[in-house]
């Protein structure tokens, strides 16, 4: 079994309506976007799969800033 991603940071869009939340597992950084809907009661929902694989938290923060259209390169 894998080790389970720590978030070691959230960033919220203005609306607080998505996040990112930059991760760590086993030594190396990961990246996951989540959402929610104010409507239901659940909270964030992820919206793919953490994409991990980074050495630091910056390079996996560029990489999450890279592939949302909502984060400020």
């Amino acid at each position: 079994m894998g080790v389970k991603p720590v978030v070691v940071r959230s960033i919220n869009d203005p609306g607080a309506q998505r996040c990112v939340d930059i991760l760590r597992a086993g030594g190396l950084f990961g990246w996951v976007e989540c959402r929610r809907d104010p409507e239901d009661a659940h909270g964030w929902r992820p919206l793919a799969p953490p994409t991990m694989g980074f050495d630091t938290s910056a390079a996996a923060l560029s990489a999450a800033k890279a592939a949302t259209g909502w984060m400020t390169p």
